[in-house]
């Protein structure tokens, strides 16, 4: 009787992980460059009270064995790397990677890699993003600067009046064996780990790696439907372990009652 109360109680902490996963999707529908994230499980052990093929008594062997179940448990939370939406946005330095790829930034001297190419320029002149972070390689737009080009492979130009170029530089997008394995490292970076593997760099438009559009950003790749779906299967099941455990009480509440 108690193993029921125990293994809806894994139940009930298994959807408050989904239920967490899925608020920090809708939380960030707006982010740019977010990647959504899924709970992901697996039932634990069993507890074997008949093997199956055991010889019986007329000898014969047992066809099905009995084993229950010891519950569940949240096993990894799964990022997924597709490509989100584009908004056109007309901002010379709102770049975007059409496929796949990272850009390489700064951050207090570790590299860290994020999608989200809402840059801007600091009181240098030089590309940041909004949190003050140099981009890499660095890149300084002159005072004297008209406009800023960036090529789809990435090479950007700051130009004067005449057109002629006053700083150049040629931007690189970094590619992982395994993408998912990046840790999170919050306001829109990544860092690599032992799972991702380390980056590659490229050159935009290469195999295999994504090119670079001037003017738009990537937003977020959460489907809002799907998430709300989500969110009313992880409560019903949250429900119906609760109701389990409820059940369970119940049928204990008999078994004391029967002394009486």
């Amino acid at each position: 009787m108690m193993r029921s109360l125990w293994t809806a109680a894994t139940g009930m902490v298994a959807m408050q992980t989904h239920i967490d996963t899925l608020s920090n999707n809708l939380a960030n529908v707006n982010t740019t460059g977010f990647k959504k994230s899924r709970a992901e499980f697996e039932d634990l052990m069993y507890q074997t009270l008949q093997i199956a093929g055991t010889q019986n008594q007329s000898g014969g062997r047992l066809p099905v064995g009995m084993q229950v179940g010891m519950g569940v448990r949240p096993v990894t939370v799964h990022k997924f790397f597709t490509q989100g939406d584009f908004k056109n946005t007309g901002n010379p330095l709102d770049l975007a990677i059409e496929g796949e790829g990272f850009f390489k930034v700064n951050m207090n001297g570790e590299d860290v890699y994020t999608r989200a190419g809402s840059f801007k320029l600091d009181n240098d002149g030089k590309m940041v993003t909004a949190g003050g972070h140099p981009v890499q390689p660095e890149f300084t737009v002159p005072p004297e600067t008209v406009s800023v080009v960036v090529t789809e492979t990435g090479h950007i130009a700051a130009l004067d009046k005449d057109g002629a170029a006053l700083s150049e530089a040629d931007l690189e997008v970094y590619r992982f064996q395994n993408p998912a394995g990046l840790t999170a490292a919050g306001r829109n970076f990544y860092r690599e780990s032992e799972a991702s593997g380390s980056g590659v760099a490229g050159t935009p438009g290469d195999e295999n790696y994504g090119t670079i559009a001037q003017g738009f950003l990537e937003g977020s790749n959460v489907e809002m439907v799907d998430e709300m779906v989500g969110l009313i299967v992880g409560q019903r099941a949250y429900e119906v372990n609760s109701k389990a455990i409820t059940t369970a009480d119940g049928m204990l509440q008999t078994a004391i009652n029967i002394k009486r």
